[in-house]
């Protein structure tokens, strides 16, 4: 197999922009991806089905896309950029001075193993939410906050008919705007976190003046739409029986943990949630990539001023080198593309991406969980939902039975070893074990049929 100049895994905003400028800069590109379409999770596409007149109006900042998604196309007429949609990348491997990518297209019954061979290998492959479990999270119609916003711009629907928000991050304030412009009520947006916490940030902050702009653009969508904001504060139960009802939200203090005599109920009938997102390594990791801790508690790869990771050949862009953004991921994008081909970028990127990293730093330190939440869990709460284990199994494997790891609580309860393989439950087991987030490593990155594996040569085995 003839190896392309780069593959580059992950089609969102990052993976996107380094695909057309890679490819712009002279290099053969094959650009892999799990969804149908490039876009990502920040981009998503309405079925073609139902008709939507104008899906750039659920999205921030379209224009960016639309221009790179028209250049993809361009090149793919070109001949320079293979774009293989329907691929999920679960291994990438030496092979003879170059990488071996090994994937799973199309979907089942009908999936069959693909091979893309590369000289250079770029990661893009974002992020997922952060869950943080209380009492009734389970319930139907509590669904993540970015998975609300998918739902509104990939189905065109809503979760439901009276919204709450809650969680903490900015992506709060993206959600909350789009379901009460799409009809819901949206009573309150419930944020754990205190927005001041930004005034030992304001270098970065001035830095990036549009960024307050934006903010201020949520803040005026949420006036006209009549949400409240209720700051320092955390939805710590979920009340329904077929369907959940009703929260009851609580006031936080400094360490998040819930104030006494605080709690109220509020009537709704969906709940959106999350605490922000945690960086999707498993590839990287499974390379022997050096992580970092994050400022927002997650870990992320350790990067180069041109987006190398610590392996020799690979990059990496976007959220896996943390949590920053749609902008910040085509800025990166682009830097590691112009690294990948030996051409210098232009100082306008660099700086660029130096005040949007900035001002990621400082949105992430703000948001970072304190570790009071586990206060609102009580023993009975679901914590691994694939397994169903609840909170008072993980306290008596980190306590009575001496686990100190989310690896010996899991070996002890089987939290983490579902479906989902601790992406839902990953940081709350970490959490209730008393460790430090660690970075997941995994030979498969994605479920694999064991007829793929069986049809590799022996050496990969």
């Amino acid at each position: 197999m003839d190896p392309v100049d780069l593959a580059v895994v992950g089609a969102g905003p990052a993976g996107l922009a380094a695909a057309v400028t890679a490819a712009g800069l002279g290099l053969r590109v094959t650009l892999l991806d799990a969804g149908d379409r490039p876009g990502g999770q920040f981009y998503r596409h309405p079925a073609p089905g139902l008709g939507a007149a104008r899906p750039e109006a659920l999205h921030h900042g379209w224009p960016q896309f639309a221009a790179r998604e028209a250049a993809l196309r361009a090149h793919e007429s070109a001949g320079r950029i293979a774009c293989l949609t329907g691929h999920h990348v679960w291994s990438v491997l030496p092979h003879e001075g170059a990488w071996t990518l090994h994937a799973v297209a199309g979907h089942a019954p009908e999936e069959r193993p693909a091979v893309v061979a590369a000289r250079a290998v770029l990661i893009a492959t974002g992020a997922y939410e952060r869950q943080l479990p209380f009492p009734g999270w389970t319930l139907p119609g509590v669904v993540g906050a970015g998975g609300a916003q998918a739902m509104l711009k990939g189905g065109l629907v809503l979760p439901g008919q009276r919204v709450v928000v809650a969680g903490s991050g900015p992506l709060l304030l993206a959600v909350a705007g789009s379901l009460a412009a799409a009809g819901a009520t949206v009573p309150a947006v419930v944020e754990a976190a205190a927005y001041t916490a930004y005034a030992g940030q304001v270098p970065a902050l001035l830095r990036n003046p549009g960024k307050i702009v934006e903010a201020a653009g949520y803040g005026g969508a949420l006036a006209r739409h009549r949400v409240r904001l209720l700051t320092r504060h955390a939805v710590t139960e979920a009340h329904g029986t077929d369907r959940v009802e009703a929260v009851t939200v609580a006031r936080l203090d400094r360490d998040w943990r819930p104030l006494p005599g605080t709690a109220r109920r509020i009537p709704c009938d969906a709940l959106a949630v999350g605490h922000g997102l945690v960086p999707q390594l498993e590839l990287a990791t499974g390379l022997g990539c050096e992580t970092r801790p994050s400022p927002d508690g997650t870990v992320a790869l350790a990067l180069d001023a041109e987006q190398r990771t610590s392996v020799p050949g690979i990059w990496s862009a976007g959220e896996t080198g943390g949590i920053g953004g749609a902008q910040l991921a085509m800025a990166e994008g682009e830097l590691a593309a112009h690294s990948v081909a030996g051409a210098l970028p232009p100082a306008r990127l660099v700086r660029r991406r130096a005040r949007l990293r900035a001002f990621a730093g400082a949105m992430a330190a703000a948001h970072r969980p304190g570790g009071g939440w586990t206060g609102w869990l009580r023993d009975d709460a679901v914590v691994c939902r694939c397994e169903e284990v609840p909170a008072g199994r993980i306290r008596e494997a980190a306590g009575e039975l001496g686990a100190r790891d989310a690896r010996t609580v899991k070996l002890l309860t089987r939290a983490g070893m579902g479906w989902c393989q601790g992406r839902m439950c990953g940081p709350a087991v970490a959490a209730l074990a008393g460790e430090e987030p660690a970075p997941d490593r995994r030979p498969l990155s994605c479920p694999v049929p064991l007829r793929h594996l069986a049809e590799l040569p022996p050496a990969e085995h």
